[in-house]
């Protein structure tokens, strides 16, 4: 039994260091927290993933995944990093996208982790992991074995004891440098995929180059003196060198980016500055004298973010009479309103928002939650109707359920009141709630009916996995 314990967890801590390695993009060393105990802290925020979702749809395109449904998930995490944990979602922090100065190369950047799930690189790790932990344990076996003959012989430090303990540490070591071999060249196929759907969308390869090489110095000067075989991605330098040549053979090296992106680019590192960035920091970034849209719009997000809600609505203001079909101005001044309790006032700009956006199901559930903050009980009916059509596109999100249950709850309507709120618990990741909340719900339902069904699965759902 301590054997096999002591197998699980070697078996156990191979895993750990194998899955933390792939997560990382080495050598690089209206926005809202969305509440995920069970996962990594995600930014949930409709102009940004708009952005984002634009940035890759051409390269999921190229690299035959755009029937995939690819979600972009923003992670709250300052520090310049994109991985891809599934297959199915692409994660980027928050400062990957503050300290990209160009579209190109954030793009960069996603076309490298496109390259990944086009490769199906993740999938092909797992196997390779599997692989390397059975001869893990056939080799830990083979060596417990030498030392238990070697003690049985008298004499725990003979030659037999000795070799047993060389038959474990050898393999581990040999099997450790196979899989960080494996994985330096999994990121080396990404590179050369990225370059590839950049070039048959008729991007430039030159902002993965420049992202790449700007954290190069920064990267050997932390690696020097290891060993490069013991490195999970190719030596910076090295995997730079054959980037640089690959990249610069494209016929669209020196394209540039288109100025209307690079001003939604801008603006977009203005608002998650604003959001994320301290006020002193945010006026250093973009100081009054600097008059350019995205400067303006930094500072009324950080005004209104830190308390002076009278000069932060005039700032906006000013906002939507240079661009007054944008929709982003109107939901961060309904923003502004509903956080400073003013949720009537809020409803107008919120309309417009949605109105503007497409019905963005994230602005929707904004203008649904003013809607249920009001004391006017005849919002309610459209609350419900404006939330569940939100939650319909946008599953994953908690306010959503949050405020249906507090609209049915105004309305009489228990049930389904209990009902949203279970699924708001899951969601948050407190399965224990859920389960209540949905066992009370089942009572009140007749049995069979759909809403009786969702409550149903609720209370036999298992929890749900990381993400």
């Amino acid at each position: 039994m301590l054997l096999q314990l002591a197998l699980r967890k070697k078996a156990s801590a191979l895993t750990a260091i194998v899955t933390a390695t792939a997560m990382v993009l080495a050598p690089l060393p209206a926005i809202k927290a969305q509440e995920r105990p069970r996962g990594p802290p995600v930014l949930r925020d409709t102009e940004t993933e708009q952005l984002l979702r634009e940035y890759t749809r051409p390269i999921l395109r190229a690299a035959g995944l755009e029937k995939q449904n690819i979600q972009m998930v923003i992670i709250n995490d300052a520090s310049f990093n994109a991985f891809v944990a599934d297959g199915r979602r692409i994660f980027v922090n928050y400062g990957a996208i503050m300290q990209s100065e160009t579209p190109n190369q954030l793009i960069g950047v996603l076309a490298h982790e496109t390259g990944h799930l086009a490769g199906g690189h993740l999938a092909k790790l797992r196997l390779e992991l599997a692989s390397a932990q059975t001869q893990m344990i056939i080799a830990m076996l083979l060596g417990a074995g030498a030392m238990v003959a070697g003690a049985r012989s008298g004499n725990a430090n003979n030659g037999l004891a000795n070799a047993g303990a060389a038959a474990v540490a050898g393999p581990q070591e040999m099997i450790r440098r196979s899989l960080l071999s494996y994985q330096r060249q999994q990121e080396e196929n990404a590179d050369r995929a990225g370059v590839k759907f950049l070039t048959a969308t008729q991007q430039s390869p030159k902002g993965m180059y420049e992202t790449f090489k700007r954290f190069t110095s920064e990267s050997l000067f932390a690696a020097r003196g290891a060993d490069p075989y013991l490195q999970s991605h190719p030596m910076p330098a090295e995997r730079v060198e054959a980037l640089a040549e690959f990249a610069r053979s494209s016929p669209y090296w020196d394209k540039k980016d288109d100025p209307a992106l690079q001003a939604r680019h801008d603006m977009v590192r203005a608002k998650v500055s604003a959001f994320m960035e301290r006020p002193e920091t945010v006026y250093r970034r973009y100081p009054l004298t600097n008059d350019s849209l995205p400067a303006r719009y930094a500072r009324a997000i950080s005004t209104y973010l830190h308390g002076d809600l009278r000069s932060a609505l005039a700032q906006i203001d000013a906002l939507i009479q240079l661009q007054p079909n944008n929709p982003y101005f109107y939901e961060v001044r309904g923003q502004a309103l509903l956080e400073s309790g003013k949720p009537a006032e809020a409803i107008p700009a919120l309309r417009k928002a949605v109105q503007l956006s497409g019905n963005a199901p994230l602005i929707e559930m904004l203008l649904g939650q003013a809607l249920v903050g009001t004391d006017n009980k005849s919002y309610t009916d459209e609350a419900i109707r404006i939330l569940r059509a939100a939650v319909a596109r946008e599953p994953e999100a908690p306010l959503g359920y949050t405020q249906l249950a507090m609209a049915f709850g105004r309305k009489g309507d228990y049930a389904e009141a209990d009902l949203a709120s279970a699924q708001a618990a899951y969601l948050r990741g407190d399965n224990k709630t859920a389960r209540e909340l949905a066992t009370r719900a089942k009572t009140r339902f007749a049995i069979g009916t759909p809403g009786w069904v969702k409550a149903d699965d609720i209370v036999a759902s298992k929890p749900p996995r990381n993400n």
